[in-house]
């Protein structure tokens, strides 16, 4: 016997204004655009229709209907075992993103293809570039270590018109560099967005996966299922979050006259101290730090710029606000 159905408020409120994300999934308008969903789609205690998201063929085939629904995306598929995002919480990072160019330019987001993003840890699935290409008509290159994923994203480039042409790939060849191989010394970008690699070894980002699906359902198991995916590259590095974003400040001081808005998503909150320290080490002019929310989980972008507000002037007159 199912329970009653769920009264669900109409808005998810934690999520992004401008989100396309913020309602339910619309399972019968995600089914029409892609059929092979409905096998995957059933019908929980509540009443409601939803996916088993412990399941990542299920995940995977909702990514594929709701980048086909908002976002255009004909054509998108990832190799097995790569990263498979949940996409409100990417293009949460996208919108807030877009906030903070819009921050430093009286309140006007800069929109249009001569506003560069980089993506750095771009990954199998283009997700970041395929969002900020669709909301704003930006401009994107995607680096990565990886390149079965550079391989991965630009057949997803090359078989979507909207993204040629829009977005460029480069494979950083040393592991241990962020933007050193990425960016050219006389090169300017307007943003730089990272989702670090979270763990600091296979065996924690393991205890974490499985801890996640066991929330997700009621029997436990201790059987490690990546439902959202993932390399080791993807998902741990020596160090972990703290040290990676770290390296990536220490880089990026070295860069400060070629991009306007560093930044980084920041999972832990108890990193955040050490990060700061970093920032203040490398003289950072301003800092920000933006929190975002998914559901129960909360999460944060830590922003940062070495330009001076003169500095900042000059840029939007040149490159936002052309005459």
């Amino acid at each position: 016997m199912k329970s009653k159905k769920k009264v669900h408020t109409k808005e998810k409120t934690k999520i992004h204004p401008r989100s396309k994300h913020r309602e339910r999934y619309d399972f019968n308008a995600l089914k029409k655009v892609l059929p092979e969903l409905t096998a995957f789609v059933k019908i929980n205690k509540y009443n409601d229709e939803t996916i088993d998201f412990a399941d990542p063929k299920a995940v995977k085939s909702l990514n594929k209907a709701l980048l086909m629904f908002h976002y255009g995306i004909s054509n998108w598929d990832i190799p097995e075992n790569y990263l498979c995002p949940p996409i409100p919480g990417r293009a949460d990072y996208i919108h807030y993103a877009a906030d903070l160019l819009g921050n430093s330019n009286y309140g006007k987001i800069p929109v249009g293809k001569q506003i560069t993003c980089i993506d750095i840890g771009v990954g199998s699935n283009c997700i970041y570039p395929i969002i900020g290409v669709s909301e704003y008509n930006w401009s994107f290159i995607g680096s990565d270590i990886d390149e079965t994923s550079l391989f991965s994203s630009q057949q997803i480039i090359d078989t979507n018109s909207n993204l040629i042409g829009k977005v460029e790939l480069r494979l950083q060849p040393n592991t241990t560099d962020i933007i050193y191989g990425v960016l050219g010394k006389e090169e300017t970008v307007d943003l730089m967005i990272c989702n670090p690699p979270f763990h600091s070894s296979e065996e924690i980002a393991k205890a974490g996966t499985l801890k996640k699906i066991n929330n997700l359902n009621d029997k436990k198991t201790d059987k490690v299922v990546l439902n959202f995916g993932g390399q080791q590259n993807e998902l741990w590095c020596k160090g972990g979050e703290k040290k990676f974003v770290s390296d990536y400040i220490r880089q990026s001081k070295n860069f400060s006259k070629n991009c306007f808005w560093f930044t980084s998503l920041i999972s832990k909150k108890d990193n955040l101290n050490s990060i700061y320290d970093a920032l203040k080490k490398a003289n950072a002019v301003e800092v920000k730090t933006i929190p975002m929310g998914q559901g129960n989980k909360t999460s944060r972008i830590v922003a940062w710029t070495f330009l001076t507000p003169e500095q900042q002037k000059e840029w939007r007159d040149k490159k936002w606000n052309k005459a």
